[in-house]
């Protein structure tokens, strides 16, 4: 059958061609008219037309298939952690489930090497959700710009920074914002656009450090010139503890 491939493929002139593969479809039938029985050791009965006519019982092709289970045997991003279980359309498992190697079938031996037991509640979880990996990706390559007053003192506390975070559209409670090891007070125009992180807990379990940079606002004839792309440009670290941390990071997008 190879052999005979190789050479229809072969044998073809160039150009576009459209290639047939075999699909695996089940016709379930029943005949009209039985054929008569005989005796055992007798000559079988001829076959009439009649009963070669069926009726169809069954096409797969137009029936709702059972959905099949599967385990993930690695963390997919918004699905789920390795060694959770999942129902899913026969289609849909294969095709983006078992086809890349993400998951395979939910066997008895799957089921044993994988350690899963769907009467228990699961207890330990590589994240606390499965939204978290793309939390933390995003949260990394944020680059939190802090607006603070140039001519009012302050002292930047976590108000500040889930305010700002609230700004680009994170909500980041107070509680869950792990400041920088020294006090930042201003306005200090030698802050201005200097890079420092801060470390935000999510789901009081994972921990992920934000590039934020301070930026002063003033009104009128004290305004700051805006910068074109000054989040693409590198900034020097306010901290130089934290140097080495922001070298590291992903950079701002």
């Amino acid at each position: 059958m190879l052999g005979l491939r190789a050479f229809i493929c072969n044998s073809l002139p160039p150009g576009p061609h459209v290639f047939y593969q075999q699909m695996r479809t089940t016709f379930i039938l029943k005949r009209k008219s039985p054929p008569p029985l005989h005796k055992k050791g007798g000559k079988p009965a001829k076959m009439r037309a009649r009963h070669f006519v069926y009726d169809l019982v069954q096409d797969t092709n137009v029936c709702k298939q059972p959905d099949i289970k599967i385990i993930l045997n690695q963390f997919v991003d918004g699905v789920g952690n390795k060694g959770d279980s999942l129902s899913l359309h026969p289609h849909k498992a294969y095709r983006e489930y078992l086809l890349p190697g993400l998951a395979v079938y939910a066997s008895a031996k799957n089921l044993e090497k994988y350690k899963v037991d769907e009467s228990k509640p699961k207890t330990e979880e590589k994240f606390s959700s499965p939204y978290v990996q793309r939390t933390m990706g995003c949260l990394s390559r944020t680059l939190l710009q802090i607006t603070m007053n140039k001519l009012e003192p302050w002292t930047l506390e976590p108000w500040h920074i889930s305010t700002s975070f609230r700004k680009s559209g994170f909500i980041v409670p107070e509680y869950a914002i792990e400041m920088p090891p020294v006090e930042i007070r201003g306005p200090d125009l030698s802050l201005q656009e200097k890079e420092f992180y801060v470390t935000v807990t999510i789901n009081k379990k994972e921990k992920v450090n934000v590039r934020c940079r301070i930026h002063h606002w003033a009104t009128g004839l004290d305004r700051l010139p805006w910068e074109e792309f000054h989040w693409k440009k590198p900034k020097e670290a306010l901290i130089p503890e934290q140097a080495a941390v922001l070298e590291s990071m992903p950079l701002p997008q």
